[in-house]
């Protein structure tokens, strides 16, 4: 039986080998005839395809040379601008010491664990003022 098996699977391989068999097959696992171009439809669309992901490209190569630099520049100017007006109205505000606290400021209900206990982790000294015996 095994010896029948050798013979069949010989002369099957011979047969796929000979040019009538190959050609058949490979007509039949071809894909679409091509065109008068040349190529057909599919690789038409991939040249497409690919034309467009490089005009695509380009374009926002051109955005990311010649509008972001110019948009984070104006940015930039705007906020320094903005920064600058607000300390200018910050340094006619009466000093630190002088304002009014209010019992809804700086409640503290227990110290912090570090420094004295009073200041919190983002404070800041020209900003933030804390005097404990002074609430109005």
């Amino acid at each position: 039986m095994f010896a029948q098996r050798q013979m069949f699977f010989a002369r099957l391989a011979a047969n796929l080998r000979a040019p009538a068999v190959r050609q058949t097959v490979q007509r039949r696992f071809a894909s679409t005839p091509a065109t008068d171009s040349g190529k057909n439809a599919f690789v038409r669309e991939r040249e497409n395809v690919k034309k467009h992901a490089a005009e695509t490209m380009e374009l926002w190569r051109k955005i990311s040379l010649y509008g972001i630099p110019p948009a984070l520049a104006l940015a930039g100017y705007n906020a320094y601008t903005l920064y600058n007006e607000h300390w200018e109205h910050w340094s006619h505000l009466p000093p630190l010491e002088e304002r009014t606290e209010y019992p809804y400021q700086n409640i503290r209900t227990r110290n912090y664990p570090w420094g004295d206990g009073d200041k919190t982790l983002f404070w800041n000294e020209s900003v933030n003022y804390h005097n404990r015996d002074k609430v109005t």
